[in-house]
């Protein structure tokens, strides 16, 4: 059996994807390696991670390729808080099979979606 363990952004712009999810997560990274550019946050069970990468600069080119999802009650009040602190709206807040989904972009334009937590 398989554990997600860590989802991990490779960018030339550290500093700026840190600093943004620092808003996101209303926290300092949980790990901070500046010599290597790495910082991490613990989220749920696993780790959001940035890393500095040589060859990963400008814009992501297929940003909804793969999708983020954090889950929140508050999906309207946490896509509000986040767009405020310059997550860019990709899809507001909507209604979809009982449940809400949000859809914003990072500084590097890596999409990530703010959804309601699904009954298991």
């Amino acid at each position: 059996m398989l554990n997600l363990n860590t989802v991990m952004i490779g960018t030339k712009q550290t500093q700026a994807m840190t600093a943004f999810y620092e808003k996101v997560f209303g926290r300092p990274a949980d790990m901070a390696d500046t010599e290597n550019g790495f910082y991490g946050w613990k989220v749920g069970s696993g780790y959001f991670s940035i890393l500095e990468h040589s060859e990963m600069g400008g814009k992501a080119k297929d940003p909804g390729r793969v999708l983020l999802n954090f889950e929140t009650a508050q999906v309207q009040a946490e896509f509000d808080r986040i767009k405020g602190q310059g997550g860019v709206v990709v899809r507001a807040p909507y209604e979809m099979g009982g449940g809400w989904i949000a859809t914003l972009a990072d500084p590097d334009g890596n999409y990530f979606q703010l959804v309601t937590p699904m009954p298991m």
